[in-house]
């Protein structure tokens, strides 16, 4: 069976989607969609925006997930193949969403803008941070965090791959986290270039703003499983969805549980959508006999499809 996966913040780059759009007339209709939706050139911004726009968590959002559309979009009238699965990575899990058929492109793009905008909003700039932490796994990196807290919040963000954590809080404690983890034996402990403590507690405020939009949207039941976030079970109950998306504001991103789920419920190969290959280096990591599958740019379409 396969899994389509798709990416999150982290994976943009400069000229995202610009060769798929030029060549494949369905990827051009996907950009054009999403400026009507968002009123504003999303298009431009990937193709050619500076680095330090692409980095705003309100552009990023909207941007990753119009290219991975603009992917799947090509992909679907190019090759013949549809998902057992779907799961995305943090704001991933919006383009899964759409790949199953649960949220409309046009609704989606205009959520995950007004999702960036809340968490970016929620901590004022330089307050929270995050960071990396390599060869640190289970009771040892809880006890850490705990450790490094002093009273302010530091927890894990992102359950990325065995030996590799994404922690998140106050700037503070996770500058601590990072020292302590140095101190008892991790690979690596570094922070990470992102503008705001994601998947903590401290995007509650987020949370609490963006719950009245999504129960605006119309969802509508899922044609294949999505491997939620919050929880690593696969759900095909639109019912459950607005609610497992309010949560996933604050709560980790359980990326290796999601694999390890996925194949034991039969998955063998896992095709990553959207850009980067982000995605595909960790679930390596989480099951080696994975086959895996990158489609992102023209090169890796004709790669797949030879």
């Amino acid at each position: 069976m396969d899994a389509f996966v798709f990416p999150g913040q982290g994976s943009q780059y400069q000229g995202m989607g610009k060769d798929l759009s030029e060549n494949f007339g369905v990827a051009k209709q996907v950009y054009e969609e999403a400026n009507d939706a968002l009123g504003f050139d999303i298009k431009a911004l990937c193709f050619s925006g500076s680095e330090t726009d692409l980095k705003l968590t309100a552009n990023t959002q909207p941007a990753i997930l119009a290219t991975s559309i603009a992917a799947l979009r090509v992909l679907q009238e190019e090759v013949d193949c549809s998902p057992s699965f779907v799961a995305g990575h943090s704001l991933g899990e919006y383009s899964a969403l759409v790949a199953a058929g649960a949220l409309a492109f046009a609704d989606a793009v205009r959520i995950v803008r007004k999702r960036g905008t809340y968490m970016q909003e929620a901590v004022p700039f330089g307050v929270g941070a995050m960071a990396a932490i390599l060869g640190v796994d289970g009771d040892d990196l809880i006890q850490l965090c705990h450790d490094a807290s002093a009273g302010e919040v530091v927890a894990p963000a992102n359950f990325n791959s065995p030996g590799q954590v994404v922690i998140a809080g106050h700037t503070s404690a996770v500058e601590r986290a990072i020292s302590l983890a140095k101190e008892r034996g991790a690979k690596r402990a570094l922070l990470l270039p992102v503008s705001a403590p994601f998947h903590s507690v401290l995007m509650a405020p987020a949370a609490d703003r963006l719950i009245s939009d999504l129960k605006l949207l119309t969802i509508r039941p899922p044609a294949c499983p999505i491997i939620s976030n919050v929880d690593a079970l696969p759900n095909q109950d639109e019912s459950k969805i607005i609610d497992l998306l309010v949560d996933q504001v604050c709560a980790p991103v359980r990326w290796d549980e999601s694999i390890m789920k996925m194949k034991d419920l039969g998955v063998s190969r896992y095709v990553e959508i959207g850009p980067g290959r982000v995605l595909s280096g960790l679930i390596k990591r989480i099951d080696r006999t994975a086959k895996l599958n990158n489609v992102g740019d023209v090169p890796s379409l004709g790669k797949f499809q030879g």
